[in-house]
């Protein structure tokens, strides 16, 4: 199996293209990242071509994070800056050739925040055109509480009523579990709905190798399924440690 360093949680104490150079020491085969605009598209760029990983995907701008902003494409009467951050992921993301990009829906509810979100849907999925695809990720309300987009129910309709075909579901098997559970049936009535997978241990978010889910079972269910796209790591390291790779070559070999 592959997998995808998350940068987000992992080498985050240096810089993008630093990060990208550890992630391919480590024996990773991608990289994905969440907000890299800081670092200028060149560098990050000249980063993945020496190492020769692949950036996978990235995430729209949370917004306002000193007044709890978490994403902001389903805020009613933000439309404006919501696309203004899709049009800003969408040209990073270009930059570097990655192939999707995570639509943040924000802190909100009800149905107009349900007609937002999916009006903006529809503009990224028609300004990435064949380029990319759009992803939307449940959050579990635990981290994330309050976010709009907390269920595969509600993710997998939203996909529907979009009816774009480079709309896809992020599938976060840390996330899922602990907002519905019973995470390989779902993966398996999902499959034609996901775009992305990504993995951590339950509760604590840590490396994939403990915790509520045994991730050598569940890997090797989705690799039955067919699924041959690098997964992602998005765990938290244990703090002052650098993150422990023991699972990474384990889980390769399945």
């Amino acid at each position: 199996m592959k997998f995808s360093a998350n940068l987000g949680f992992l080498f985050a104490d240096r810089p993008l293209p630093e990060a990208i150079h550890a992630a391919k020491a480590a024996g990773f085969d991608a990289v994905e990242c969440h907000w890299p605009y800081a670092v200028p598209v060149a560098e990050t760029r000249a980063a993945l071509e020496e190492t020769g990983l692949k950036m996978l995907g990235l995430n729209t701008s949370r917004g306002n994070t000193s007044i709890g902003e978490n994403g902001l494409s389903a805020l009613p009467g933000r439309q404006s800056d919501a696309r203004v951050a899709i049009d800003e992921a969408f040209a990073y993301a270009v930059g570097l050739a990655a192939p999707a990009v995570h639509v943040m829906a924000g802190n909100t509810s009800g149905p107009r925040a349900r007609q937002t979100f999916c009006e903006n849907l529809a503009y990224a999925c028609d300004v990435a055109g064949g380029a990319a695809t759009i992803l939307i990720e449940p959050l579990n309300p635990y981290n994330a509480p309050g976010y709009f987009l907390n269920s595969t129910e509600q993710a997998a309709g939203i996909i529907r009523e979009v009816a774009r075909p480079n709309l896809k579901l992020m599938f976060d098997f840390y996330h899922i579990q602990r907002i519905e559970g019973d995470v390989t049936r779902r993966f398996e009535d999902l499959l034609p709905l996901i775009g992305h997978v990504q993995i951590a241990s339950v509760p604590d978010r840590g490396a994939p190798d403990h915790g509520e889910l045994d991730y050598a079972f569940v890997l090797q269910c989705v690799r039955k399924l067919g699924w041959e796209r690098p997964i992602g790591a998005e765990y938290l390291p244990e703090a002052g440690t650098p993150p422990d790779m023991a699972w990474l070559s384990k889980y390769k070999a399945l």
